[in-house]
């Protein structure tokens, strides 16, 4: 039987009438498969029926579901002073020089199941979770997060503190999935199965989710998700924090305004200047 036929069937079962052998050896599967990035929470593809060209793949997060539930605590402390205590099931990778990734000393880890392809490059302390994909050449900086089956492209920068929330339920929910040269301002944030195109551009401090309207003023008209299609950010389009009036008598007496997040521009050789990447830094 298939892999993910073995998780449908075994997340299916009733917690204390689950298989344990059997599905930690499947989740134990998943993992090796996850770390070799030979299988991902949401792939991409031009098939008819995709979302803006990813297909979320819900069995590898019924999979994850899977060892969060088998997971008892254990102690995975480094020394007397340096005590940890997690499930089990979730220990953290161990990468070695052969996996060609920049693992900066000073408090980063990754959970076992999260892949790093070569030339990734992580500044102390920053966080990869289980699921997550993150591509050749991507930096992640200090204090940022890269959440449980999170998708992130190639060349990818993550600034200081900034946020890639993870997606585990609903399994056939899209997880956050940021495509091929974006980059990200610091302590900006994208949660909630929001899906970045390739080469855009966050200013530090947006914040996207599922339900953030994005108002698009190079081409008049407003970005929206919905409750079956997630809020997608178009390819090049340069976002920057904004805020819009109120309409309520009280907000418009108070003078408040709500937050925004607005395109000003679509990325040009200007921009490319401005977020390009010192490469002598790699």
């Amino acid at each position: 039987m298939m892999l993910h036929d073995r998780i449908e069937q075994l997340f299916a079962q009733p917690p204390d009438k689950l298989d344990r052998p059997a599905a930690l050896q499947a989740f134990n599967e998943l993992r090796f498969f996850l770390n070799n990035g030979e299988v991902r929470a949401a792939v991409p593809s031009a098939a008819v029926g995709n979302v803006a060209g990813w297909i979320v793949n819900p069995w590898v997060k019924q999979g994850i579901l899977l060892g969060f539930r088998l997971g008892e605590i254990a102690d995975f402390s480094l020394s007397d002073s340096m005590r940890f205590f997690d499930k089990s099931t979730l220990p953290l990778r161990k990468l070695t020089v052969d996996h060609h990734v920049r693992v900066v000393p000073g408090g980063s880890s990754v959970r076992d199941g999260a892949y790093l392809g070569p030339s990734v490059v992580m500044m102390p302390p920053a966080f990869i979770n289980i699921g997550a994909y993150v591509d050749a050449g991507t930096m992640i900086d200090s204090h940022a997060l890269v959440g449980s089956c999170a998708q992130v492209g190639k060349r990818v920068h993550l600034s200081a503190g900034a946020q890639l929330g993870g997606v585990l339920e609903p399994v056939n929910g899209m997880p956050v999935i940021v495509e091929d040269d974006v980059f990200i301002g610091g302590n900006a944030g994208i949660f909630e199965g929001v899906i970045v195109k390739h080469h855009a551009v966050m200013a530090a401090g947006v914040l996207l989710t599922g339900s953030t309207p994005v108002y698009d003023v190079v081409n008049g008209k407003v970005l929206r998700g919905s409750r079956t299609a997630p809020l997608v950010i178009p390819e090049g389009a340069v976002i920057v924090p904004g805020t819009r009036p109120m309409s309520q008598p009280y907000a418009r007496e108070q003078g408040l305004s709500a937050y925004a997040a607005i395109i000003v521009k679509y990325r040009d050789a200007r921009t490319d200047a401005a977020t390009a990447l010192e490469e002598s830094l790699r």
